[in-house]
């Protein structure tokens, strides 16, 4: 059997190169960093240490089933805690709602700050997420949408349309729901795939289920990076090698298909098969002479991100693990992103750890904020930056945090996301609008090279800890099934 090169060892790379290998292939991976992690990476300044990428893992199943493949149970490598509550959710008014795992409580919880009217229709709505789930997850999620058998089932498609699912996400959710803030609570998510709830099909209110009724959990130890550090332990065991500091040069390839990786220092790597698990748009320079996917000829990018982490001298009292601090407005602030300006009045995601004994000295923690922003392409971050980030810091210090300003603290811009590879300085990848989803997420010019496939954010399922996971399999999949 041919080698696999893996390129790239974020959580897209790590996951299929743990299937691959637990599958009996000879496996390395080459990742231009000194660590693994990619995107899910990791800072440190002084004393502290912080998490650079996602901060929310949602449907552990999908992480445990890497480490399955292998014959391990995540429990033994990687123990992870539910957060209770997922999310503390502060309003504009003053009014909050915590979002709890368990239904009867998350139910008494929109009963007292929302009425009991409110909460019948909140369990019925409950109720449809659950069905939209259970109908996506196969059909979108967990398919190959590389061929066609990933097309999904007419009926499965029939069904979702009745349910509302091809609906705008906020008219979905105002169909069934009447508090603005339970809405809110329900539709804020279209922005982790890049749209605003306006935009966004109501099928991504799944995301909402993820989060409130699947949970919300957190590594015991270590972060969120620890999650890739235990993926590529996980690897060496399986004997596969992981070459940190390497950078690909060039993917080779000839008329029948992929026959190595030549590296920036020269050396070459054969391989009959290679997996590129990083930047979709960036990876073209690995890939001379041949013709670009047609969805790369004009790709739309999400929205990008002001994040400043910060080291404080003591906890914060009474602070959940992630707090979001809604804005006194609400369609405005998706307008103006969507025009590459500024939010006027941005919501904010707070994230306060419990403390570790690796992320802080004894008796400090860490806080990291972050407000939704335009990306490289729509906004100029030499003018923006100081004004954003003054802005931010006198926010925070309104709504009780303090002077963050003298704080130690690490802050992450476009420019700075572009410079850790990200293309138009966003870690959000391309957005999930319709000509970008599914079936029409880059990936067609894998399926014209032999050899040749991809996976992480940019192709589907798309962007978040699971989706990515997702992608790495199903590319390992397909080479076992093509090279048996």
């Amino acid at each position: 059997m041919s080698a696999v090169v893996v390129v790239g060892a974020g959580l897209g790379g790590l996951s299929a190169a743990v299937h691959l290998a637990a599958a009996g292939r000879q496996v390395t991976v080459v990742e231009a960093l000194d660590e693994p992690g990619g995107c899910c990476g990791t800072a440190r300044l002084g004393a502290y240490r912080f998490d650079t990428g996602p901060s929310v893992l949602t449907m552990p199943d999908v992480l445990a089933e890497v480490f399955g493949a292998a014959g391990q149970e995540l429990r033994h490598w990687l123990p992870l805690r539910r957060l209770d509550p997922s999310y503390r959710m502060v309003f504009e008014d003053g009014s909050w709602l915590d979002v709890l795992p368990e239904r009867e409580a998350m139910t008494e919880q929109v009963r007292t700050v929302c009425g009991p009217a409110e909460a019948a229709r909140y369990e019925r709505y409950r109720r449809l997420l659950a069905e939209m789930f259970r109908l996506e997850w196969p059909a979108f999620i967990d398919a190959d949408m590389t061929r066609l058998r990933g097309l999904a089932r007419p009926a499965a498609l029939l069904r979702l349309a009745a349910l509302g699912g091809f609906r705008r996400l906020d008219r979905l959710a105002a169909r069934h729901l009447r508090d603005p803030r339970l809405i809110k609570a329900h539709t804020f998510q279209a922005l982790y795939v890049g749209l605003s709830p306006q935009q966004a099909l109501g099928i991504y209110a799944v995301i909402a289920h993820m989060d409130t009724v699947g949970g919300v959990y957190f590594p015991e130890r270590g972060g969120m990076h620890a999650i890739p550090a235990a993926m590529a332990a996980l690897l060496e065991k399986l004997g596969a090698g992981i070459r940190y500091g390497v950078r690909a040069h060039e993917i080779e390839t000839d008329t029948d298909g992929v026959k190595g990786v030549l590296l920036a220092d020269g050396e070459r790597l054969p391989a009959g098969q290679v997996v590129v698990a990083c930047d979709r748009l960036a990876a073209r320079r690995l890939l001379p002479g041949l013709a670009d996917d047609w969805r790369l000829r004009r790709p739309r990018h999400s929205p990008s991100c002001l994040v400043v982490h910060a080291g404080l001298d003591r906890p914060p009292t009474g602070q959940a693990h992630h707090t979001l601090h809604f804005g006194r407005t609400w369609e405005d602030t998706f307008s103006a992103l969507a025009a590459g300006r500024p939010q006027p009045d941005p919501s904010l995601l707070v994230t306060c750890p419990e403390p570790d004994g690796e992320a802080a000295p004894a008796g400090h923690t860490t806080l990291s904020v972050l407000e939704p922003a335009p990306n490289l392409e729509r906004a100029d971050w030499k003018r923006l930056r100081p004004r954003l980030e003054g802005r931010l810091l006198g926010r925070m210090a309104r709504l009780g945090y303090g002077d963050l300003s003298a704080a130690p603290r690490l802050v992450l811009d476009p420019p700075a996301w572009a410079a850790l590879g990200h293309s138009a300085g966003t870690p959000f990848a391309l957005d999930h609008r319709f000509t970008q989803t599914a079936w029409l997420r880059p990936s067609a010019v894998a399926r014209r090279v032999p050899g040749l496939h991809f996976a992480g954010m940019f192709t589907a399922p798309g962007v978040g800890v699971p989706p990515v996971l997702i992608s790495g399999r199903l590319a390992a999949e397909r080479i076992l099934e093509e090279t048996r």
